[in-house]
């Protein structure tokens, strides 16, 4: 096969070890951040810390689902679950993304009410908290950083965090114009622009989510080019048949017809079928069902309208 995929399960290890600590690490912080927000936004009836007290406590919520997403991929399958418990990546990814969403109606009601009757807030205090929030949320997401396009659940984490850093940096600005201005109205402004700030970092999350949990082929796989790999391999006639989804957010499977040409031996369609899962692992597709036909075994082929 010419190359040596052995290292794949040695780096896949260590980067699910990285990446519990970087959720363990993202929680804690997190949660010590939402107690800080929701202690001074009572004192001070500061609506912009509340409703980002909101939305931090929901992403340390979806930092703990993903955790635990990721620890149930190391669950074995079993008669039951033949894949174990990989889907539970993607549904967590989709329930996280929803419940943000869900989130963005009570900060925008309650953000137009106090917009309409502003209550005297201190700026400084709403820009002193604000500014750990920056460095918590900045320093936490580094840690997802590498692995972000690898997974949707990491780049979930990662997207969240640092929307919320360019949160707490727009309520710092707030603070201040609240303290040089006295315009009190500008907290509940801070407060609609996080929600839309969440529409923006959870949209496409939502989306994509929501495909693979209807087992559409994920977005990183083009259709055409597991047909192209497939029929440029000597004795391949025709590639059929295809359907390709995730088995987590890391994991795709596929199931497909190969017809092979009809002098082709059983020795070679063996070599056939090992080249053409080597170059589908190329393409990020793990795991891989084939059923084999000669071409004078179907002299007439029913083939899916869009495969």
């Amino acid at each position: 096969m010419g190359h040596d995929h052995s290292h794949h399960h040695h780096d896949h290890s260590v980067q699910l070890t990285h990446l519990n600590k970087a959720f363990i690490i993202g929680i804690i912080f997190n949660f010590l951040f939402v107690i800080i927000e929701v202690v001074v936004g009572l004192f001070v009836h500061s609506l912009s810390l509340l409703s980002d007290a909101g939305h931090n406590l929901a992403d340390v919520g979806s930092l703990a689902l993903s955790l635990l997403a990721f620890k149930l991929l190391k669950v074995k399958s079993n008669r039951q679950f033949t894949y174990g418990y990989r889907k539970t990546s993607i549904l967590v990814a989709l329930f996280n993304a929803a419940i943000l969403l869900v989130s963005i109606g009570a900060i925008v009601y309650e953000a137009i009410h106090r917009l309409l009757n502003p209550e005297p807030i201190p700026g400084t205090t709403i820009a002193i908290v604000a500014g750990i929030g920056i460095v918590i949320n900045a320093a936490t997401a580094l840690f997802f950083f590498r692995d972000k396009e690898k997974d949707m659940n990491v780049k979930s984490a990662y997207l969240h965090l640092m929307s919320d850093a360019l949160v707490s940096l727009a309520l710092v600005i707030g603070g201040i114009i609240i303290y040089y201005t006295g315009w009190f109205w500008v907290d509940s402004l801070l407060g609609i622009l996080v929600a839309f700030v969440i529409v923006f970092s959870t949209w496409s999350l939502l989306k994509e989510s929501l495909r693979l949990s209807l087992d559409a082929v994920p977005k990183n796989i083009k259709f055409e080019e597991v047909k192209a790999a497939a029929l440029k391999i000597a004795g391949v006639k025709d590639f059929y048949h295809i359907h390709i989804w995730a088995i987590s957010t890391t994991e795709n499977a596929l199931t497909a017809h190969l017809v092979l040409e009809k002098n082709v031996s059983q020795d070679q369609e063996m070599k056939i079928k090992s080249n053409l899962k080597h170059e589908l692992l190329h393409l990020n597709i793990h795991h891989v069902t084939i059923e084999t036909e000669r071409e004078t075994e179907i002299p007439q082929k029913v083939q899916d309208a869009e495969c």
